[in-house]
Formats: structure tokens, sequence, C-alpha cells
């Protein structure tokens, strides 16, 4: 007999194993899970959760996918975090310093109290990307940033109401287009997709069998 647990999902007890993530024990308890399920491994973040054990008053954030079931815990999952996208054209803007004060003037009143960091489901600095950010080093926020999934559960935290994925996501893009050294191989693939080099072989592909293309993708040659 597996070890259970008591969990309570959407305000309703339900016995579980303990070796569960809090997605597995939705699924487990009957749950039909549609939307907010994602790629299952803590890679895209559509998962944020929201939860508490009982007898403490400390609410967590965490990503169901990851975070094990525990006894008497109390769950709750959100349609989204609140986060600010804004639009821009990456042709028109530029990595200066007055386009964050432009686009996202809160990430200015940040006030240093560093939940955004504690909260952080990939245990990111986010404090510290922010930081970078309001000092125009784009480069250096794309690095820190790197790992984020876009959960939003940093924004749930912040008192200052700032979007900081989506902060981090402008750093990336601003970095990848204008301050990192340019990909010439990727552009030499693209000039070749665009010039039809690979439309033959793809055809052909697209003409086997599935079985013929499974045996092809498990002895395909991979670069090391």
């Amino acid at each position: 007999m597996e070890n259970m647990v008591n969990v309570f999902l959407m305000g309703k007890k339900y016995e579980v194993p303990s070796n569960l993530t809090i997605m597995g024990a939705m699924e487990y308890a009957g749950y039909q899970l549609v939307r907010g399920c994602g790629c299952r491994n803590g890679f895209c973040g559509a998962c944020a959760t929201i939860y508490r054990i009982k007898g403490e008053s400390e609410l967590k954030a965490c990503l169901a996918c990851q975070t094990k079931v525990e006894d008497n815990m109390y769950v709750a999952t959100l349609p989204f975090f609140p986060l600010e996208k804004k639009i821009y054209d990456m042709e028109k803007i530029k990595p200066t310093e007055q386009i964050m004060m432009q686009l996202y003037p809160e990430i200015y009143s940040c006030i240093g109290c560093n939940a955004c960091t504690k909260a952080c489901t990939q245990g990111l600095n986010v404090m510290q990307y922010i930081a970078y950010a309001q000092r125009g080093d784009y480069e250096a926020c794309a690095e820190e940033s790197f790992d984020c999934v876009m959960c939003g559960v940093c924004s749930s935290r912040c008192p200052a109401g700032i979007s900081h994925p989506q902060v981090a996501l402008l750093a990336r893009r601003l970095n990848g287009k204008y301050l990192a050294p340019k990909s010439e191989h990727l552009e030499d693939r693209v000039r070749e997709i665009k010039n039809g080099t690979f439309e033959e072989l793809l055809e052909g592909l697209m003409g086997k069998p599935i079985s013929e293309m499974k045996e092809l993708y498990n002895n395909r040659e991979i670069e090391k």
C-alpha cells in the first residue's frame, strides 16, 4: 500500500499517494487538466499554483508539475498571474535606458524587498535582473533572467506591481537583436531554407511511412 496523504483541491478533501506532484494528484483525484498543464516538466510556467499547509499562515506559490504533495496541503490554481504586457515594435525601439522608462516605468518603484527572488520557481535572482534593467544593462539582465519560464509568480508577490518576466523578455529581445554577436551559421541556414535548399529532402521524408520515420529519428546523427 502506498503512503497516502490528505490534500484539499479546490476546497474538497482527497487521499492521494505521497509521491505525486500536485498536478499528478489532481489527475489522480479525477480532474481532467486541459489548460495550465503545458510541458509537465517545469519549462513552460503554465501551472503556477498557490497552496498553504494546514496550521501555517504562509501562502506559498509553486509550479504544480514540480512540487510534490504534502499532508494537509490546501491547493488552489489561478487562471493567470498579473503580468502587464506592453506592445512594441522591435524594429523601432533601441537598447537605451529610456525604453524601459517608457514601457515599464514601474521597475523604478522597486523597494528592494526581494520578495520576487524568494518566490521565483526557478531560483533566479529576480531583483538583481530588475536592477540591471533599471541601469540599461540589457546584456546582464538577459543573462540573469535566461531560465525564466514566464510563470509570473514573482509578480504576484511584488508590492510595486512590476511585471518581471515581461521586463526580462524585453531585455533578452534587445540583447539578441542589438547587442549579442551575430550568429552567422544561423543566418546561413535561414538563407538556405528561404532558397528551398531542403524542400526535396523534406518532401522525401513526408512520403515515408511512420515506422521508417521512427527508425531514421532513432538513428539520426546528433551534433556533439
